[in-house]
This record gives structure tokens, sequence and C-alpha cells, in this order.
């Protein structure tokens, strides 16, 4: 069986664990949790014309590509800490449904890509609806799944993720209402595979901004990491760190990864010394990040994300175990 089939295939599930996150005292020792998401993924892939799927229709990405190198990059950016466990794909012949019940067929959506017609308005996917026809909140609950994949296209109308579940909270998009059911906190990502690996990335990064401002916002100062983390040059002069996933430690602007110029930066210190920092810094370019890559700069930015033992301030050294399950994050 090849490698990306054994992620797709069922497997027992382990034993329901607590949704309730754990208080942490202070520690230097305790190992970094590993995380595995039990994942299913619903790929919505209508038939356009006889014979051929839209993402064929399309000359669009295979989504198997897609899944295969996103789960290797968090694998390996993460050391291993953060690992996703296909439990199940969908393909669903057929448009996702609008807020509003709207349903596009094969050839009003085409014209739409080709500019004939305007994207109907509400634009919004019913995550409801969704829910409801794949008993997502049963499987969470059940601790069958841990989180969704939902893989669409342009226009499809979803949020690069969102957060749904009892105290679920911003996510890069509103909570999803009316989904305590589900006994704990859970993420539906949308991934487009009219788009890359570096866009799924993208997604995940804002993800795991929205998660870690929300594990942090109870620290002030210096005891707020994640604010220190993400000091870019243009805000903080002099100070830069790592970034966010927008805007690299000598960015200017949304995007600009491609950056030339020169600054001093303390992104080694993370990668290499973190908590115990040793004031290391040097002078970065966009050489460092894969020079406008997307993907380059994302993976480079995951890599300098604290993956070590311990806790200080109560939060765990390990950020990706937040990143990775909301049920971490104290509320």
């Amino acid at each position: 069986m090849s490698f990306f089939n054994s992620f797709f295939r069922r497997r027992k599930t382990s034993p329901p664990q607590s949704s309730q996150p754990i208080v942490a005292l202070d520690s230097s020792e305790e190992p970094p949790q590993v995380t595995v998401l039990k994942t299913l993924v619903i790929v919505y892939d209508p038939i356009v014309e006889p014979g051929k799927k839209l993402s064929q229709f399309m000359h669009w990405n295979n989504v198997e590509d897609l899944a295969k190198g996103f789960m290797t990059d968090v694998l390996q950016t993460s050391g291993g800490l953060a690992r996703y466990q296909i439990i199940q794909r969908i393909d669903v012949d057929g448009f996702p449904a609008k807020v509003d019940g709207y349903l596009y067929d094969a050839q009003t959506y085409l014209n739409v890509l080709r500019g004939v017609n305007r994207p109907y308005i509400p634009q919004e996917a019913d995550y409801h609806a969704i829910i409801d026809r794949f008993n997502i909140l049963q499987l969470i609950a059940k601790h069958e799944i841990d989180e969704v994949w939902v893989f669409n296209f342009p226009h499809a109308g979803f949020y690069e993720s969102i957060m749904g579940g009892p105290n679920a909270f911003w996510c890069n998009a509103p909570p999803l209402k009316n989904t305590d059911a589900a006994l704990r906190r859970f993420v539906i990502m949308g991934f487009s595979y009219e788009r890359g690996i570096g866009e799924m990335l993208e997604n995940m990064g804002h993800r795991a901004e929205s998660i870690l401002e929300k594990t942090f916002e109870g620290l002030i100062g210096n005891a707020n990491l994640w604010k220190r983390f993400i000091r870019y040059e243009k805000t903080a002069p002099g100070k830069a760190a790592v970034g966010n996933i927008h805007f690299a430690p000598n960015s200017q602007r949304d995007y600009d990864w491609n950056n030339s110029s020169s600054v001093s930066s303390e992104s080694d210190d993370w990668l290499k010394n973190f908590p115990n920092f040793k004031g290391e810094v040097r002078t970065v370019t966009s050489n460092d990040w894969g020079n406008g890559d997307i993907r380059k700069h994302h993976v480079w930015w995951f890599r300098h994300l604290p993956k070590v033992a311990g806790r200080k301030n109560g939060i765990h050294n390990n950020w990706w175990q937040y990143i990775m399950d909301p049920n971490q994050v104290n509320t």
C-alpha cells in the first residue's frame, strides 16, 4: 500500500479522551505531546460534462497530491508532533448549497468561471447542511473523528478555517453557532484544489495565528511570547523575530515574501534555543524563506514554531498541540 493510501484506510478508533484542557503548572521537563487528528475528508468535485469532474475539466490539482504534500509539510515542520490520520474520504458529485439553499448547476458555474455570469450572492456555503448530512457533530462527540477537511473550488463559499463546538472561538472566521452537540471543539478546513499546497499552508497558518492569539490572550508584556514571535521590522524596528503568515521579518506589505532587503532577526534564536533564548541575532533576507515562494515561506515559518519540552506561564512549549487541538486552549 502506498504512503498516501495508508492515510486513507479506515483505522480503529482510540478510546474517548477528555475534551477539557488540563491546567498545566510550569515545568522544564515534560515531553512535548504528539497530536494525531482523525480526519474526515469531503471532496466536492461535481461532474460537469460526461466522464469529467470539475477538477479534471479545469486541469486543477489532484486532491490526493495536495493532501499528501500538506500532511508531509505539517509532519516535518512540527518535528513529528502534529499528525493527520485520514479516516474516511467522501466524494460528492454535486455543488455545496449556499446559506439560502441555492445550488449551482454545471453550466451556470462554468459560466461564472468564464466571466459570462457573476458569482451567486450570497456566496457563503451552508455549513450546517454539511454538518447534518454527514453527521459531523455526532462523529466528533463519539471521538470517531477530530477534524473535517472540505476540498472545494472558487466561489464555493468556504472559509479557510472555521471552528465549532462548545465555546468555539474565532479561527479566521466567526465560530459556528448551534454546534455544542459535538461536546468538544473542532475545526473545519476549507481547501481549494484550484490552488496549491502553499495555499493550504496559508489556511493552516491563519488557523495557527487565531488559536495562538487566544492561547496567549491572558498574558501581557514579556510573558506573551506569541506577540514576540510575530514581530517584524516594520512594526517592531530592531526587534524582528519570525513575523506572521503574511509578513516575513523584512516585509513592507502583505505577501511581501520576495523582499531582498536585509534586517536583523532573532528567528534563529527561536529555532535553536527556545525557550532559553541566547540573544542570537542574524541578518536575514528573502533568501532565507524561498524568495517569494509561498510554500517555502510558510514551511520556514512553521519550522520556527516552538515544539520542545516543558511549560512556561502555564503554556506548553510545544505550541503545535494548541494549533492541532483547540480543546487544549483555556477559555
